[in-house]
């Protein structure tokens, strides 16, 4: 803890500094004289001390002050005790900093700082990624400068903060960018982007869905029902037309039942399975069974179908959720192939890993559909897809499926040229199972 320099201190010292000049010049009768040379030699060694004060601030590197006289040597010890303090203080406030920076890298979103004037102040890498940006180059360039979206500019010109901005990005707005902007310190506001093309597409895949199961179940509803209006007790229609009505409604109940059944089994297979229940599957011998089926399914298609069959590969898993993989996607080639195609289907280990693969030579999916094949109802050719019996469930019920014994669905197709939906399960489902002699 150094001394603090008083007033009576320094009153004190120039006392006694004077004091003997006076003294020594009365006695010689030159005191003016010895106080003008005390003061000028005062003088001068403060000028002196000023010069080491200088030199150590500006010119030398080491933190430790220089060896003070005096009242100086409280001021250089001040004046190092204050610069330790500062340090400390930077040291503190750099860490905040780099503290927050760390904490908003981290955020899953893309975070800017502006001033009011709406500059940037600096922003974090997702915000590079999202919005385009450069940095440092972008460093105090106004954000309506670089987003020119006039949706956007009116947005943050008007300074209406309450509710987020929605924005479609990319040259056919595919993506969706969602803009938080609320104050931050005194002077400056914090902008916060987060990418929600994902929310928006599983909110309309949420309304389609409820769209197209009304549709689905009104449909068969309308034709009982218009059925059941032209009936009673007293007045039945005659025998050739209740066949006929007879027949429509079974059909429409059946239609009804089995889209229920599918929804019911999409619903149970969505959520976690236990993997430590899967059991050993005799894959050739249930594709034999699929492909009793599927000549039977093929009568009025007349297609040429092959099965390729590896007979000694076996896997582990839930026995009914990948026979519905397999027959979805054997059954929608039958259906959707137009007549006399072909199809082949093959169950082989490739690159070490079972794989399955379904390929047609039918019409073929155009590119911008691929992607939406999964989804729940979602039809390339709705008309065709009523036509052929289909609920729009199949690849979704796969989909889901496949992911619970951790694979994905591969889709390869192109218009006119047919298509191939594959699958590859991972090495840890492949089994030995010993087969029966015959």
């Amino acid at each position: 803890m150094y001394k603090v320099v008083t007033k009576q201190a320094l009153y004190k010292r120039l006392f006694l500094y004077f004091l003997p000049l006076v003294l020594i010049g009365l006695l010689i009768g030159a005191p003016f004289v010895l106080l003008f040379i005390g003061a000028f030699s005062l003088l001068l060694w403060h000028y002196h001390q000023l010069y080491r004060l200088s030199d150590w601030l500006l010119n030398q590197r080491s933190f430790n002050p220089p060896e003070g006289e005096g009242a100086w040597e409280q001021i250089f010890e001040g004046i190092y005790h204050l610069q330790h303090r500062n340090r400390k203080k930077r040291n503190e406030l750099a860490d905040l900093i780099r503290r927050f920076r760390e904490g908003a890298e981290a955020v899953p979103d893309a975070v800017i700082v502006l001033q009011f004037d709406l500059s940037i102040v600096w922003c974090n890498q997702l915000a590079l990624k999202v919005l385009g940006l450069q940095w440092p180059t972008d460093h105090g360039q106004r954000l309506d400068n670089l987003v020119r979206d006039p949706k956007f500019v009116r947005y943050m010109q008007t300074k209406q903060f309450d509710e987020p901005l929605e924005l479609d990005m990319g040259l056919s707005g595919e993506h969706v960018l969602e803009f938080r902007v609320m104050p931050y310190a005194e002077t400056q506001l914090m902008v916060v982007v987060r990418d929600i093309t994902r929310l928006k597409q599983l909110e309309q895949m949420r309304k389609d869905f409820v769209a197209n199961v009304s549709h689905e179940l009104r449909t068969p509803l309308t034709v009982v029902t218009g059925y059941l209006e032209m009936m009673d007790a007293d007045n039945m229609p005659p025998p050739a037309m209740w066949e006929k009505a007879h027949n429509t409604m079974i059909e429409q109940c059946k239609r009804m039942d089995s889209l229920v059944n599918q929804l019911l089994s999409l619903s149970r297979i969505e959520g976690a399975r236990k993997q430590d229940k899967d059991k050993p599957i005799d894959v050739p011998k249930l594709l034999k069974i699929i492909e009793t089926e599927a000549n039977s399914l093929n009568q009025d298609k007349h297609h040429k179908i092959e099965f390729n069959i590896d007979a000694s590969l076996d896997v582990r898993g839930a026995p009914d959720e990948l026979r519905s993989a397999f027959s979805n996607l054997v059954f929608n080639a039958i259906h959707y192939t137009k007549p006399n195609g072909h199809i082949q289907v093959e169950w082989a280990e490739k690159n070490g890993l079972p794989y399955f693969a379904v390929t047609d030579n039918g019409d073929g999916i155009a590119p911008e559909h691929l992607h939406r094949l999964t989804e729940r109802f979602y039809r390339v050719d709705k008309a065709r897809s009523r036509k052929t019996g289909g609920s729009g469930l199949g690849l979704a019920i796969t989909k889901h499926v496949l992911s619970r014994h951790d694979a994905s669905l591969q889709i390869k197709s192109e218009v006119g040229k047919g298509s191939c939906f594959s699958f590859s399960l991972p090495q840890s489902k492949k089994v030995a199972i010993p087969k029966e002699l015959s």
